[in-house]
C-alpha cells in the first residue's frame, strides 16, 4: 500500500509520542491512574478577559473568512508587542498571522528551503523541526548540545557546521525539550558567526518567551547587530496565554519573506480562525497579569520538580531557565532490568516509567537526545510530588 503514497510522505516519520500516547490510553482505559507529564501546554484556562473578547468578536459578526496574513487589528497589535516588549520594529506587513506558530515554523521553512539546502538544528530539538525540513526536501544537520553545555550550542559548534549549502538555522529559546535560555550575551556570540555568513537564514522560536526565570530580559538573536533582516521571529499566544487550542501564531520577518509567506499560506489554509484572532488581540492589547502569575506558578514547579528529581539515583539534572520541561539524563539505567524487562533506550526508559509508575514522559530518543528523557511540570504541585515519588520507586527496582 505504501508504494501510492508520495516520496514526501514517506520521507516523513510518524509521531515519536504514538505509541506512548496509544500505551498511556489503554491503561486509562484500564482504570489506571496516570499522571501526564508528557503534555506540552499549560494546565492553566485562558484567562476570562480573552473569553470575554472571543465571545463578543462572535456577536460582532468576526465569522467571516479574514484577511490572508490576519487583521489588520491583530497585526497592529502585534506590531506594538515587538516595539514595547522586545524593542524591534517592525511594519504590519512583516507580520504574518498563521493557525499556531507551528504551521508559522512551516511556512518559513516551506518558503526558504530547496532541495539540498541545510537546515541546522541543534539537539535536542523539538520533534517536528527535522520533519518540517525533510517536507520542504531540505537536509537537516544536527549540533549536539550536551546537558554539560546546559543544552545550548557554542559558537565554535556552529561555524564548524555551516557548509556552502547552510540555508538555515533553527533556534529556539527558551526551548523545548529542556528549558535552555541563551542569554542576549550568548546570542551575540552565534551572531559573531552568522555575520560571517549573510546566506544563512534564522527561524527564532520565541514562544516560550514569556516562560523565562532568568531574572533578566528576553534575548533575542534580532537584536543583534545586522542579523534582524535574517531572523524569521516565530511567536504566538499559545503558551503564555493559555491559548493552545485557539491557534493563533505568528511570524514577524523580512519583507520578502513574510510576502513569501502569505502566498505559501494564501493556497493551503488561508487565514486563521477569525474569532481566535479576536480573542488573541484582547490577550496582547489587555491587562498582562495572568501571564505574570502563570510565569510564577511555573517557576515554583520547575524548583519542585528540580529538587525531587536531583533525589532520585542515577538522573542528571540541570536547572532549566524556561519553558515548562526538564530534561534529566538517565543514561545511568540502560542495560539495567527489573526481571521482566531490560532498558536499553531513553524510549524503553519511559515506556517503563508508563508502565510500572505510571508516569507518562517523553524518551529523549524523539528529541535527538537518546541519553535523556522528557517531563513536563505544566501539573499541579501534587501531581508533581506524586509523579517524582512514582518514578524512584520505580527505577529502585532496576538493577
Amino acid at each position: 500500500m505504501s508504494n501510492i503514497l508520495s516520496d514526501r510522505i514517506n520521507r516523513l516519520s510518524p509521531s515519536a509520542t504514538l505509541a506512548m500516547s496509544q500505551r498511556s490510553s489503554e491503561l486509562k482505559a484500564q482504570g489506571v491512574d496516570i499522571i501526564n507529564m508528557s503534555v506540552g501546554e499549560p494546565d492553566f484556562n485562558t484567562p476570562d478577559h480573552i473569553k470575554d473578547a472571543a465571545k463578543k468578536a462572535i456577536d460582532d459578526n468576526y465569522t467571516r473568512y479574514s484577511p490572508v496574513p490576519g487583521y489588520p487589528e491583530l497585526k497592529k497589535a502585534i506590531v506594538n508587542k515587538l516595539k514595547n516588549e522586545n524593542n524591534l520594529e517592525y511594519s504590519a506587513d512583516q507580520i504574518i498571522v498563521s493557525n499556531g506558530a507551528k504551521q508559522s515554523v512551516t511556512n518559513a521553512i516551506m518558503a526558504l528551503i530547496s532541495n539540498g539546502d541545510e537546515v541546522i538544528i541543534p539537539a535536542p530539538y523539538w520533534v517536528s523541526y527535522p520533519q518540517m525540513v525533510l517536507l520542504a526536501d531540505g537536509t537537516p544537520v544536527f549540533v549536539e548540545a550536551k546537558i554539560e553545555q546546559d543544552f545550548k550550542i557554542t559558537p565554535k559548534q556552529l561555524e564548524e557546521t555551516i557548509t556552502p549549502k547552510t540555508k538555515m538555522l533553527i533556534l529556539c529559546s527558551p526551548s523545548n525539550p529542556t528549558g535552555a535560555v541563551y542569554t542576549q550575551e550568548e546570542m551575540e556570540g552565534l551572531a559573531t558567526v552568522l555575520r560571517q555568513h549573510p546566506n544563512v537564514y534564522v527561524i527564532c522560536d520565541e514562544i516560550y518567551e514569556h516562560l523565562n526565570y532568568t531574572n533578566t530580559p528576553h534575548a533575542s538573536l534580532a537584536l543583534c547587530e545586522g542579523m534582524k533582516d535574517r531572523c524569521i521571529i516565530v511567536n504566538g499566544v499559545s503558551k503564555a496565554y493559555a491559548m493552545t487550542g485557539w491557534r493563533i501564531g505568528f511570524i514577524a520577518a523580512p519583507i520578502d519573506v513574510a510576502k513569501a509567506c502569505n502566498k505559501l499560506q494564501g493556497q493551503y489554509t488561508s487565514g486563521p480562525c477569525s474569532v481566535s484572532q479576536m480573542a488573541a488581540v484582547a490577550a496582547y492589547n489587555m491587562s498582562q497579569e495572568p501571564v505574570e502569575q502563570m510565569r510564577k506558578a511555573f517557576e515554583r514547579r520547575k524548583n519542585l520538580i528540580v529538587s525531587l528529581a536531583k533525589d532520585i539515583e542515577g538522573f542528571e539534572v540541570n536547572d532549566p531557565q524556561g519553558a515548562f520541561y526538564v530534561f534529566p539524563k538517565c543514561s545511568y539505567y540502560f542495560g539495567k532490568t527489573d526481571g521482566k524487562r531490560t532498558i536499553n533506550n531513553s524510549t524503553d526508559f519511559a515506556m517503563y516509567l508508563l508502565d510500572e509508575g505510571h508516569v507518562a514522559t517523553v524518551g529523549g530518543d524523539a528529541f535527538g537526545s537518546p541519553e535523556c528523557f522528557r517531563m513536563s511540570y505544566a501539573t499541579s504541585d501534587e501531581n508533581i510530588i506524586e509523579a517524582m515519588k512514582r518514578i524512584k520507586e520505580a527505577v529502585a527496582k532496576l538493577k
